[in-house]
């Protein structure tokens, strides 16, 4: 399952039916876990883990030394999930000491070609990541996020679950759950209505979500002003609940 063209260094640890191509380069203190193939020409630098199933395209760089001038070799990690997709040219970067020392990407992710994923970024489940979209450092992205092509996201943004952002978007804020934005600098344009409803929210989550969106973006209330109401509407809306969540723990300001 090893073509005999790769480089697998004697500290990397490979399940026994790990696929790696020709001339990818494996280094010490990488994990991969079973059922994983690797491109040919990728790179794999650790400490990194890699779980069950994940596809890894060539010319991938994964695991090497954050791009970040303060990082002095600290042994720092990065730790993927299972079934993710990770296409060409892609980059992903380790955590540093400033932060977690982690980066961490879930599961059942599609990350597109030239992506990149920069240090301490915590990426959840079933997002996707459109080609060239990009994570400066301590970058948060929920579950089901869906980034256009070359979205630029500055570091310590939050982009809540469900989220969508259209291509060329700039974000210099957090993006709340269920939110589309859009421009240079980012605008919301509604809910992500399509996405839930492919997702199985029901008429009853979509109404109270559509009256939140309402509250938070139309009403002319100021974010805490607008919060208190959430907090009331939230109690009937377990979906409005996880709004709520997301803006009270956000530090950036919003996209508004």
């Amino acid at each position: 399952m090893i073509d005999p063209r790769a480089v697998i260094d004697p500290q990397a640890r490979l399940a026994d039916d790990v696929e790696v191509g020709p001339f990818a380069v494996i280094g010490p203190r990488v994990e991969i876990g079973s059922g994983s193939r690797i491109g040919p020409h990728c790179v794999i630098q650790g400490p990194t883990r890699i779980g069950r199933d994940n596809h890894i395209y060539q010319f991938a760089s994964i695991g090497d030394a954050p791009q970040d001038k303060k990082y002095a070799g600290e042994p720092t990690r990065l730790e993927i999930g299972d079934r993710n997709t990770i296409r060409e040219f892609v980059t992903i970067n380790r955590g540093t000491v400033q932060d977690k020392g982690v980066t961490r990407i879930g599961d059942d992710n599609w990350i597109m070609a030239y992506v990149h994923i920069a240090h301490d970024c915590e990426v959840g489940s079933h997002t996707i990541f459109a080609n060239s979209a990009s994570l400066a450092g301590h970058v948060r992205v929920e579950d089901h996020a869906i980034l256009g092509g070359f979205t630029l996201v500055h570091q310590f943004c939050a982009l809540g679950a469900h989220c969508f952002t259209a291509f060329g978007t700039v974000l210099g804020k957090d993006v709340p759950p269920y939110v589309m934005v859009s421009g240079n600098p980012a605008r919301p344009h509604g809910l992500n209505i399509e996405g839930l409803k492919r997702r199985g929210f029901g008429a009853d989550a979509l109404r109270a979500l559509k009256q939140a969106y309402r509250t938070l973006y139309r009403s002319g209330l100021t974010l805490e002003e607008a919060l208190a109401r959430l907090r009331d509407q939230a109690a009937e809306s377990p979906e409005v609940e996880a709004l709520v969540r997301f803006l009270e723990g956000q530090t950036r300001g919003i996209v508004r």
